[in-house]
């Protein structure tokens, strides 16, 4: 099975089963080299497996970033016990369900406990008669089993604490979509489970070099700029990216999925964010005025307007959409921590906010006769910037910057008579060890971008005011990042460093 398709069996009629179990390995390994990506993942849930002691692991990242595929493909779909929980149902049924799973790895069980420490103490009954020298446990979606007044998470840490952990045989594995829910109860505990995990594996989003090695493995036949295309609406979600069909371009893969009536992500923000928190119109809300300015806003900013959520609820609020990866925190160049700022970076979700919610959009084929209109050219400059800001690795690789200490940032203030400058906004800042500061601009462009004379005079601008403003000593060099590279012209000089759309593909 991959990824819920079934490939296929092995029959054996009158043959040499030993030789078949040879194949069925071989077959097992090729699913294995399957997987794109992920390698210091895989590494270390390896490492974990064959680790001499007892070791806790927990996956964790946004919805549909593959954490449980992660898992299973890495180990075969071979545990000495699986389960998942089971959503919206009571702490009973969640119990039946953990039962049914046991039963199902052959243990009879002759009644239904009612508390969760009584269903360990029968996972700890279970895998102490098992022969597996190594005990692989896996418990997939978590939070779903913390029903309330469930005292899951209390049953958890006594199983560890007093069980697992006092082994040298167990691996625990333990993954979930609600990531808010992993980060407070397992990552960030200060009870039972405080400092007792052994591995914390984040997985983040594919990278366009990942994405681009998926598209080649289901031969969709994009070339980089139809690859860039579908990052800037999709990001780098594995499941989002496996909808797409071979045979289809660009637009009509991004039409049946968002614009036809029964488009499989037509409807995934509603659904996104319900199983991710509870309460999820407040998220929505802070996610929606996030939305409305692309540059982010400062904490205060965000309180604005939302008066239906108290001030103490928007610092959890905060953290949790920045646990999941859904907006990002920076600092402005020169301010202080109180005056980060929060930018929303989700492409999927920025993509609905600006097609489809509160939009009355009745034609399938939308976004193919969107191509070529100013709506389509704009989307695309502000989407590729946020395409650069998921790559400042790949930035600082080509600029040959990779082991400098290096602080990103952005700047922005407002015109000042005074000191004659102008209201001006620079979107990345590398702030280097070795006394170089990189303004980074970032520009979208079907061909060379042609640095013009106004452009010129803007970039000019824009050094001057954050030299003055900032009163910094260090050099100040203009890097371009841009898809075809800069066109070589009379301004093109006063650049001093390109990063183009292939250097975003680098692993």
């Amino acid at each position: 099975e991959l990824n819920g398709g079934f490939l296929g069996f092995i029959c054996v009629k009158n043959g040499d089963w030993a030789q078949e179990s040879k194949k069925v390995d071989r077959f097992a390994k090729n699913i294995s080299d399957m997987i794109i990506g992920r390698e210091s993942e895989i590494q270390e849930l390896k490492a974990a497996a064959e680790s001499e002691y007892s070791e806790f692991v927990v996956v964790y990242g946004r919805r549909r970033v593959g954490k449980t595929y992660l898992v299973r493909e890495t180990f075969d779909y071979t545990f000495t016990f699986q389960h998942s929980g089971v959503a919206n149902v009571t702490k009973r049924e969640q119990i039946k369900n953990f039962i049914s799973s046991l039963r199902k790895h052959g243990m009879a069980i002759s009644r239904i406990p009612k508390t969760w420490f009584e269903v360990f103490d029968l996972l700890e009954e279970f895998l102490d008669k098992s022969p597996d020298k190594k005990k692989l446990v896996f418990l997939d979606e978590l939070p779903w089993m913390d029903s309330q007044k469930s005292n899951f998470v209390s049953a958890l840490e006594h199983f560890w604490n007093n069980w697992a952990s006092a082994r040298k045989d167990v691996l625990l594995i333990v993954c979930g979509s609600a990531t808010s829910w992993i980060m407070k109860n397992i990552v960030k505990n200060r009870r039972g489970l405080h400092n007792r995990l052994t591995h914390k594996i984040k997985l983040p989003q594919f990278t366009l070099a990942e994405c681009e090695e998926y598209a080649e493995y289901r031969k969709l036949g994009y070339s980089r700029e139809m690859l860039l295309e579908t990052y800037m609406a999709l990001g780098g979600i594995p499941y989002y990216w496996s909808l797409l069909l071979p045979g289809l371009s660009v637009s009509q893969n991004i039409d049946k999925l968002m614009f036809a009536e029964s488009g499989k992500l037509r409807d995934e923000f509603d659904e996104l964010y319900a199983s991710l928190f509870s309460n999820s119109e407040n998220y929505i809300s802070v996610i929606s005025k996030l939305g409305e300015k692309r540059t982010g806003l400062t904490r205060n900013e965000i309180i604005e307007g939302l008066s239906a959520i108290r001030n103490g609820h928007i610092t959890k609020i905060l953290r949790d959409l920045e646990w999941c990866g859904f907006i990002r925190s920076y600092k402005s160049y020169g301010k202080k921590t109180k005056d980060v700022i929060y930018q929303l970076i989700d492409h999927y979700t920025l993509f609905y906010f600006r097609f489809i919610k509160n939009q009355d959009i009745n034609d399938e084929a939308f976004w193919t006769n969107t191509i070529g209109q100013p709506v389509h050219t704009t989307w695309c400059g502000l989407a590729f910037e946020r395409v650069c800001l998921c790559h400042i690795p790949q930035i600082k690789a080509k600029l040959g910057i990779s082991g400098v200490l290096t602080n990103y940032c952005a700047w922005r203030t407002e015109a000042d008579e005074e000191l004659g400058i102008y209201g001006t906004q620079i979107d990345l800042l590398l702030d280097r060890k070795d006394n170089i500061i990189n303004i980074c601009e970032m520009k979208y462009s079907s061909d060379e971008y042609v640095v013009t004379k106004d452009y010129d005079t803007e970039l000019r601008r824009k050094k001057n005011a954050f030299k003055v403003k900032t009163k910094t000593r260090k050099a100040l060099h203009v890097t371009m990042v841009t898809t075809y590279g800069v066109h070589k012209n009379m301004y093109s000089g006063n650049i001093q460093s390109q990063v183009t759309m292939d250097d975003l593909f680098v692993k």
